[in-house]
Protein backbone atom coordinates (compact mmCIF):
# COMPACT_ATOMS: atom_id res chain seq x y z
CA UNK A 1 0.00 0.00 0.00
CA UNK A 2 2.68 2.37 1.01
CA UNK A 3 6.04 2.89 -0.54
CA UNK A 4 9.27 1.25 0.92
CA UNK A 5 10.74 4.20 2.14
CA UNK A 6 7.26 5.67 3.66
CA UNK A 7 6.99 5.33 7.71
CA UNK A 8 4.19 3.51 7.33
CA UNK A 9 5.69 0.97 4.73
CA UNK A 10 4.80 -2.56 6.65
CA UNK A 11 2.23 -1.19 8.99
CA UNK A 12 -0.99 -3.67 9.59
CA UNK A 13 -4.04 -2.49 7.25
CA UNK A 14 -7.71 -3.11 9.23
CA UNK A 15 -11.34 -3.14 8.20
CA UNK A 16 -14.59 -1.21 9.77
CA UNK A 17 -18.09 -1.57 8.53
CA UNK A 18 -20.39 1.36 8.70
CA UNK A 19 -23.59 1.20 9.99
CA UNK A 20 -24.91 1.64 5.72
CA UNK A 21 -22.22 -1.86 4.85
CA UNK A 22 -20.15 0.47 3.79
CA UNK A 23 -16.49 -1.47 4.39
CA UNK A 24 -13.49 1.50 5.42
CA UNK A 25 -10.16 -0.17 5.49
CA UNK A 26 -7.50 2.02 7.13
CA UNK A 27 -3.68 1.74 8.21
CA UNK A 28 -3.30 0.79 11.88
CA UNK A 29 -2.02 3.25 14.36
CA UNK A 30 2.08 3.78 13.72
CA UNK A 31 3.67 4.65 17.11
CA UNK A 32 7.22 6.70 17.03
CA UNK A 33 10.30 4.84 18.11
CA UNK A 34 12.13 6.58 21.07
CA UNK A 35 14.68 8.76 19.43
CA UNK A 36 17.27 7.86 21.61
CA UNK A 37 17.55 4.01 21.20
CA UNK A 38 17.47 4.87 17.21
CA UNK A 39 21.57 4.00 16.39
CA UNK A 40 22.79 7.76 15.32
CA UNK A 41 24.67 8.38 12.37
CA UNK A 42 25.16 11.77 12.59
CA UNK A 43 24.38 14.92 14.62
CA UNK A 44 24.12 17.97 13.08
CA UNK A 45 23.46 21.81 13.82
CA UNK A 46 20.65 23.59 12.30
CA UNK A 47 21.93 26.27 9.97
CA UNK A 48 19.57 29.29 8.69
CA UNK A 49 17.17 28.42 6.32
CA UNK A 50 18.16 24.44 6.53
CA UNK A 51 14.57 22.47 6.15
CA UNK A 52 13.95 19.13 7.42
CA UNK A 53 14.02 17.74 3.60
CA UNK A 54 17.53 19.40 2.57
CA UNK A 55 19.11 17.85 5.89
CA UNK A 56 17.44 14.28 5.21
CA UNK A 57 18.48 14.42 1.56
CA UNK A 58 22.34 16.04 1.85
CA UNK A 59 22.51 13.23 5.18
CA UNK A 60 20.55 10.17 3.78
CA UNK A 61 20.12 11.03 0.14
CA UNK A 62 16.48 10.80 0.22
CA UNK A 63 14.28 13.99 0.88
CA UNK A 64 11.26 12.47 1.92
CA UNK A 65 13.16 10.25 4.72
CA UNK A 66 12.72 13.48 6.76
CA UNK A 67 10.51 11.58 9.22
CA UNK A 68 13.71 9.32 10.36
CA UNK A 69 15.24 12.99 11.50
CA UNK A 70 11.73 13.42 13.77
CA UNK A 71 11.45 10.19 14.79
CA UNK A 72 15.22 10.90 16.19
CA UNK A 73 14.43 14.05 17.73
CA UNK A 74 10.78 12.48 19.57
CA UNK A 75 9.37 15.22 16.89
CA UNK A 76 5.40 15.27 16.06
CA UNK A 77 5.57 18.51 14.10
CA UNK A 78 8.90 18.65 11.83
CA UNK A 79 8.59 22.04 11.43
CA UNK A 80 9.95 22.73 15.05
CA UNK A 81 12.90 21.01 14.35
CA UNK A 82 14.23 24.00 12.05
CA UNK A 83 12.88 26.60 13.83
CA UNK A 84 15.83 27.16 16.24
CA UNK A 85 19.26 28.03 13.92
CA UNK A 86 21.88 26.47 15.95
CA UNK A 87 19.75 23.18 17.30
CA UNK A 88 21.17 20.09 17.08
CA UNK A 89 19.30 17.04 15.51
CA UNK A 90 19.83 13.67 15.78
CA UNK A 91 20.09 11.62 12.46
CA UNK A 92 19.43 7.83 12.81
CA UNK A 93 21.25 5.02 10.64
CA UNK A 94 17.70 3.93 8.24
CA UNK A 95 16.48 1.07 9.76
CA UNK A 96 14.56 -1.02 7.17
CA UNK A 97 11.63 -3.36 7.97
CA UNK A 98 12.52 -7.10 7.33
CA UNK A 99 11.08 -8.01 3.77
Amino acid sequence: MFDETSRYHGLETAEHRLPDGRLVRYVRRRFLPQGARLPLLAEVAVAEGDRLDLIAHRLLGEPEAFWRICDANDAMHPDELTSEVGRRLRVPVPQFPEP
